[in-house]
């Protein structure tokens, strides 16, 4: 059997990025990299809650989540800075004040930040094998 492909990547320096009310998610992890002079990271974890949560499913579907109080139970993605343009990408699971639990994409300008998030982000470094290719 054929082994899959695989990217290699290195990583390089941890941050922990603490979020506050009203803060959108996903913009401010990009504001966080940008300000700690990351180009590339991964989302590696995180938890706190939302006002409301907007997030998009496999299918593509909108899913709107009232709060208050949208817990974040888990945070992965990866975020990409550059000069002509950004992206981000950020998924999770998110808990309900009713107990329903729900995963999917967050969709930037839309996920408010309640009381606080604290998030676990890591640099993306080139290495010099990258850099000959």
């Amino acid at each position: 059997m054929p082994l899959p492909n695989r990217t290699e990547i290195q990583t390089g320096r941890l941050a922990t990025v603490r979020l506050g009310p009203n803060q959108d998610l996903v913009e401010g992890l990009q504001q966080a990299a940008a300000e700690l002079g990351f180009e590339r990271a991964l989302v590696r974890s995180g938890l706190g809650s939302l006002n409301d949560a907007v997030i998009e499913n496999a299918e593509g579907r909108t899913k709107v989540l009232q709060g208050p109080a949208v817990e974040i139970l888990t945070l992965s993605g990866e975020i990409a800075l550059a000069d002509d343009a950004a992206s981000i990408g950020v998924s999770g699971v998110v808990g309900e004040t009713t107990g329903a639990v729900w995963a999917g994409r967050f969709t930037p300008g839309r996920n408010l930040i309640c009381v606080t998030a604290e998030i676990v982000i890591e640099e993306i470094v080139e290495s010099a094998e990258q850099d000959a290719a």
